[in-house]
């Protein structure tokens, strides 16, 4: 009886192991199985959607907000910078006073330009009585009939009518008249010209006085339009030099610009600079405002190209209405310029589109039945912008697709 329940238990034990071994077999085997069975699942982050919106195909200029109309402000007078009348930033009409130059040179200069032409006036009046003066002496005694009695004289001497001394008489007085005449005849010649010269120099004291005046003037400097102050290139007691004199390399005091109407301009590649025209749409994108989208036009395209690094762009000008002044000058923007552009359609993220040798298009969408999870199906694309891409067919709006 001891022998059999002891035969018992070793049996028991038996099984127990043998049980053990088949399981740990049959874990072992679902691993292996499960490890070599096809994962169907795709990270969602892998996935894109098809979605249904706007879409514009596009060509982009990058560039810097410009105002549309841009003065540099140079003074006509040289001179010391006495106050500053306006800020960077401030609007400013035509006409107002931006900035004062030291006038107390500049008036003495006129006070002096002043007695200049007094001076020579009075000069020029002087020569005037004196020509007047040497033509009536040239005038002086009647020369001819002096000449007729002493011909006379000699005459009636010849006679024996009048002694020898009453023709020297008259032989004398002719003489004295003739070389007074003479002499006066050289004087108003002589006056004259100095009537002529003191004139020249009145017409140019008088012309050395307007400039004097001008230049008082000048030491007032105006704006030449209405705009904003984009700089102010100059502090209080700055020299500045005139642009009369010193052309463009004279002292810049002021840039102003208005903003009310500004440009973008950028380069265009030639490949795409076929597709651009004069009046285009575009829209307009700058950092300060990521959000938010200016409405623009294409205005100019330069007829030739600028070439670097073997290859050639364009410059296109895109011009944007700024009434509010939320675009400000030399921001960094780029210009969207829009080849064509739908409204409403299905669209896919673009790196969803797989192209294959014959230029045919097809994307992947999740499959479970597929050992791969997911099945490729053609689609047929309409414009894309390089992010997202049109479907025309072969796919619905909600459904999902495999980011490549």
């Amino acid at each position: 009886m001891a022998g059999n329940g002891h035969n018992g238990r070793k049996k028991k034990k038996r099984w127990i192991l043998l049980g053990s071994g088949v399981l740990a077999l049959l874990l072992i085997a679902a691993g292996v199985t499960a490890a070599l069975r096809p994962n169907r699942t795709i990270d969602p982050s892998k996935l894109g959607k098809v979605e249904r919106g706007d879409l514009a195909r596009s060509v982009v200029a990058t560039g810097k907000i410009e105002p549309l109309t841009k003065v540099e402000v140079k003074s006509k007078a040289s001179g010391i910078v006495k106050e500053l009348k306006v800020d960077v930033g401030d609007h400013v009409k035509t006409g107002e006073v931006l900035a004062e130059l030291d006038k107390e040179q500049l008036a003495a200069a006129v006070r002096e330009s002043q007695a200049n032409v007094e001076a020579s006036r009075a000069a020029f009046e002087s020569a005037q009585a004196t020509y007047q003066k040497d033509q009536t002496d040239a005038q002086g005694p009647d020369v001819p009939f002096l000449k007729s009695a002493m011909t006379r004289a000699e005459d009636l001497f010849k006679d024996g009518l009048i002694p020898r001394a009453s023709v020297e008489d008259a032989e004398k007085a002719y003489r004295m008249a003739l070389n007074k005449q003479q002499v006066s005849q050289a004087n108003v010649l002589v006056s004259k010209a100095d009537v002529s010269k003191s004139k020249s120099q009145v017409a140019q004291a008088e012309a050395t006085l307007e400039e004097a005046q001008q230049n008082l003037e000048y030491a007032t400097i105006v704006s030449p339009m209405d705009g904003i102050v984009l700089s102010r290139d100059v502090v209080v007691g700055d020299a500045v030099s005139s642009i009369l004199v010193l052309g463009s390399t004279a002292t810049l005091v002021m840039t102003l610009g208005d903003t009310s109407q500004v440009y973008v301009e950028g380069k265009v590649d030639e490949a795409d600079v076929g597709k651009v025209y004069v009046g285009q749409p575009a829209r307009i994108v700058v950092e300060s405002y990521k959000d938010k989208k200016f409405n623009g036009k294409v205005t100019r395209i330069a007829p030739m190209g600028e070439e670097k690094d073997n290859v050639t762009s364009f410059a296109v000008r895109v011009s944007i209405d700024n009434p509010g002044g939320e675009l400000r000058a030399n921001m960094s923007a780029n210009a969207e310029i829009i080849l064509e552009e739908k409204h409403g359609v299905l669209q896919i993220p673009e790196s969803a589109v797989l192209y294959d040798k014959d230029k045919s298009t097809s994307v992947e969408i999740p499959d479970a039945k597929v050992d791969t999870g997911r099945k490729k199906i053609p689609v047929k694309l309409g414009i894309t912008n390089g992010v997202k891409a049109e479907i025309v067919a072969g796919l619905n709006e909600g459904q999902q697709v495999v980011l490549q």
